[in-house]
């Protein structure tokens, strides 16, 4: 495991729980004791938790992941639903891209496609796209968000209200039967809506361990999901729920 899996590791303990100590850290990342403290004090550093005798704990309650330390989790997973994403788009066609770890892998497989015009509010897939000649890039205006490396905001909403899509791939934070998407942040969840009101079709990517989960933000209900692509580890009874809802599932 490389630091950044473990930066991550750490951090995604640090989701679920709100606190971790070092001598869980050490069990579950395979690693000694005096690593754990150096990657704590330097998430500390960050600002992304605040050090504690023995462990840590979330600066805010409600805690997100940071994009750049997702990016080295469940990847193989991403890569599996970004190669089913691809599948749906055809030369020539119009597509949209929200941010996150799996819409940044399926941004990646899109260059092998022809003349495609690209719409994001992400910074991050903007900066990989911008420098490929068989694809037309449109980027939202806005504020960006550290964590995700979206731009959000009114000037990203007001941008992305004057553009129609063909299709539109979307990440999110949970997807269920229930709560519909959801997101970490209420801004960032109602320019993924206005993305999402300017599609076609809807593609929701999301790996498993997002079905079923639920968080803070509502950004659409199932109703505007043509397709939801996740993997095998999602939670059976709440794909069967979702496909209920009139999402066609894809499980890779």
């Amino acid at each position: 495991m490389n630091r950044a899996e473990r930066l991550g590791g750490i951090l995604e303990h640090l989701a679920e729980r709100g606190s971790v100590d070092v001598e869980d850290l050490v069990e579950a990342l395979g690693v000694s004791p005096a690593t754990v403290r150096r990657d704590l004090q330097t998430l500390h550093e960050q600002r992304l938790l605040e050090r504690t005798h023995g462990g840590a704990v979330a600066i805010n309650g409600l805690y997100e992941l940071p994009l750049r330390y997702r990016g080295s989790l469940n990847r193989e997973q991403k890569l599996r639903i970004a190669r089913a994403a691809v599948a749906h788009v055809s030369d020539n066609a119009t597509v949209a891209l929200t941010g996150g770890t799996t819409t940044t892998e399926v941004g990646r497989m899109l260059v092998q496609l022809q003349e495609l015009t690209v719409v994001t509010n992400a910074i991050n897939i903007a900066a990989e796209l911008a420098v490929r000649p068989n694809i037309r890039l449109i980027v939202s205006g806005g504020v960006a968000r550290a964590a995700s490396y979206e731009l959000v905001g009114p000037l990203a909403d007001d941008t992305l209200a004057q553009l129609n899509v063909e299709l539109a791939f979307v990440g999110v934070d949970g997807i269920s039967s229930g709560a519909g998407l959801t997101t970490h942040r209420e801004v960032e969840a109602r320019t993924n809506r206005m993305l999402i009101d300017r599609a076609s079709r809807v593609i929701v990517v999301a790996d498993g361990s997002k079905v079923g989960a639920t968080a803070l933000a509502r950004i659409h209900d199932l109703a505007r999901v043509d397709v939801l692509i996740t993997t095998r580890e999602a939670d059976a009874d709440e794909l069967r729920a979702i496909a209920a809802a009139g999402v066609s599932v894809e499980t890779v």
